[in-house]
């Protein structure tokens, strides 16, 4: 009982805990609010990423691609694996718009609309043809001509508030593409002739997958057109075939299993022709595919979390600072104690126990401001950029939307429980000290 009384008292009395809890407060609150935005960047582009390839890829990084495709396809859609599958071109070509004097290097992505949105989440990109996917490379205006989708920001600006100017049709804008198509060897097929190969496409919809490096460079076409662009031979080819996995089947469990029937798959046409072709796939899940733009982020997320640390750290000094104090100045409290029988652990527990409520009533009072403060974070913005023109981020730079203000209860329970076992290391130290303090010299002292 003398425990829960005299923590109690020196959490009302002593006006240098108040200190304490202020200063734990304020670092919770700073790590909730900005690993919250953080995460939840994070995530949303981690899952945007996702949903732009599907589960798996089964693919090469060489332009020449590889046959045999519609034969795996089959191979897997017998399988229980595979609720969708995507066959897909993946190349670069120099886009020309025609009657004005624009010319600049795109990536094209050849697909089959249909698929492709049954796969991965193209239709739900689109902002004419959303309801209609499997028309997309039909243009309104003309919808028997040979349509393309471009990426939103190649051909529209965003405003301050991250919003595009769509109009009610898209633009009349008729362009080719330009490619060098490449033989099974990975030659020119042109060579000694004309080595290019170029197509008329009109403009069609947009996309607009939140990604920028994919918005700001990527046009999509029919995958039977980017086959003749960027390929030439007998056989069809691909770069990558895209899979989208049945509910159940977990992304790491399918990728495994559609990898071992690739290795059947690839040694079964070992003496196929171009079978040398197979050896450059390899099967990846959606997160290895796309670690390149990935991986950055994720970095950056675990660099803010290591300065953090140092937010903790400095929490701990805090404490241990005010706990020396604290015991300084109650000396005789202590030696009354020990006087009357208390023992060196029951001192220990009554500071560890001061200590944990410092740190509990601290988070707790941080967390609740911090959820006060993200509840409110996409108003303020708003009111600020109204008033004075700032903003986070410039949105007609960077591809966010609102702010991320979703408390995840996983990061709220780490922080407190960081900030707590911050409190007991910052009274480890005084919290022993006071311990070992004996009684008659703590009452001497305290007389004279």
């Amino acid at each position: 009982m003398y425990k829960l009384i005299l923590t109690t008292r020196y959490l009302l009395k002593r006006r240098i805990t108040h200190f304490a809890i202020a200063a734990v407060a304020l670092c919770v609150f700073i790590v909730v609010v900005v690993m919250t935005v953080m995460a939840g960047l994070v995530g949303d582009f981690k899952q945007k990423n996702h949903e732009f390839v599907g589960d798996c890829i089964v693919g090469t990084e060489s332009l020449v691609g590889f046959p045999y495709y519609e034969q795996f396809m089959e191979l897997l859609d017998q399988s229980d694996l595979v609720a969708g599958m995507s066959p897909a071109v993946k190349n670069y070509a120099l886009l020309t718009i025609v009657d004005h004097e624009i010319r600049q290097g795109v990536e094209i992505l050849g697909i089959d609309p249909a698929l492709h949105s049954r796969t991965t989440n193209f239709g739900q990109t689109l902002h004419f043809r959303a309801a209609q996917p499997e028309k997309a490379f039909q243009p309104l205006y003309e919808p028997n001509a040979l349509g393309c989708v471009w990426g939103v920001d190649v051909i529209l600006l965003r405003n301050a508030q991250g919003q595009y100017a769509y109009g009610t049709r898209p633009p009349q804008v008729a362009m080719t593409l330009t490619c060098f198509p490449l033989n099974a060897k990975g030659a020119p097929a042109g060579a000694g002739s004309n080595p290019v190969s170029t197509q008329r496409f009109l403009y069609s919809d947009y996309s607009h997958t939140g990604i920028a490096r994919v918005d700001g460079s990527l046009v999509y076409i029919p995958l039977d057109q980017a086959q003749l662009l960027c390929m030439s031979g007998v056989e069809k080819r691909v770069t990558a075939i895209h899979v989208l996995f049945r509910p159940g089947v977990s992304v790491i469990e399918g990728t495994r299993r559609v990898a071992e029937l690739w290795a059947q798959f690839k040694q079964a046409r070992a003496n196929a022709p171009n079978s040398d072709l197979l050896d450059t796939v390899t099967v990846q899940d959606w997160r290895r595919y796309r670690r390149a733009v990935v991986a950055p982020m994720e970095k950056e997320q675990v660099l803010l979390s290591l300065m953090f640390v140092l937010v903790g750290i400095t929490t701990v000094f805090i404490v241990f600072v005010v706990f020396h104090m604290i015991v300084t100045n109650k000396k005789k409290d202590i030696g009354i104690l020990k006087s009357v029988g208390t023992s060196n652990a029951g001192v220990l527990t009554l500071f560890s126990g001061f200590a944990f409520s410092v740190g509990l009533i601290g988070s707790c009072i941080g967390t609740l401001l911090g959820w006060l403060f993200l509840a409110r974070i996409n108003r303020a913005e708003q009111w600020l950029y109204a008033h004075f023109g700032w903003q986070l981020w410039d949105r007609t730079i960077y591809a966010i939307g609102d702010i991320p203000n979703r408390i995840e209860p996983e990061i709220i329970a780490v922080i407190i429980a960081s900030a707590i076992v911050s409190c007991l290391v910052g009274a480890l130290v005084p919290s022993y000290l006071a311990a070992r303090l004996r009684p008659v010299e703590t009452l001497h002292a305290t007389r004279t």
